[in-house]
């Protein structure tokens, strides 16, 4: 049987799913105890970030083992994998990839469904939460495992008023991989 040519026909092992929304609430209630331990909203937007990307950096394992995905030859099928095959292997959704720069290294993913912004309205103290932020991290964590040093933001947001959830991916490097010892054989 030949091999899927495109990211969303991989096939991946099942992922032990959680309860969307107990997964919502609970995550609702980390943000909720993050604002009133840090209070400013930048620090609260940098917290989320830490602790995706401190997620990313061991979820990618996970996402390698179960996707049955070989190594992306560049960039843009690196992005279509995480459109197509991650948001739906962990959060049941997919991305649409889009807003390409011209030489192939920043692209745009548009998510018409955020199932972490279930049942959340931001007050008007929160204007300036990117509440998702925690997406953002864990993508920049799981390329950066993958030997790809990204910049990973939110440039729409819709519990900010916008028409979609659109997170701008811009690949800053492509680190060269580095073993830990040389074979002089």
């Amino acid at each position: 049987m030949a091999p899927p040519t495109r990211a969303g026909d991989y096939p991946f092992a099942p992922v032990d799913r959680v309860n969307a929304e107990l997964f919502t609430l609970t995550y609702g209630a980390i943000v909720r105890q993050l604002l009133t331990d840090f209070e400013e909203v930048e620090e609260v937007n940098k917290q989320l970030d830490t602790m995706g990307y401190n997620i990313g950096v061991r979820l990618i394992d996970d996402f390698l083992a179960k996707s049955n995905i070989t190594r992306c030859s560049e960039f843009k099928d690196t992005a279509e994998v995480i459109a197509k095959v991650g948001f739906k292997m962990f959060l049941g959704v997919s991305a649409t990839v889009s807003n390409w720069s011209a030489d192939g290294s920043e692209c745009s993913l548009i998510l018409d469904d955020n199932p972490l912004a279930d049942f959340v309205e931001l007050p008007d103290t929160c204007q300036g939460l990117f509440y998702c932020n925690i997406l953002c991290g864990v993508i920049r964590g799981a390329l950066e495992m993958v030997s790809m040093r990204t910049e990973v933001k939110f440039v729409k947001d819709m519990l900010r008023g916008d028409d979609a959830f659109e997170i701008r991916l811009k690949l800053l490097e492509q680190v060269a991989e580095e073993y830990p010892y040389k074979d002089d054989e």
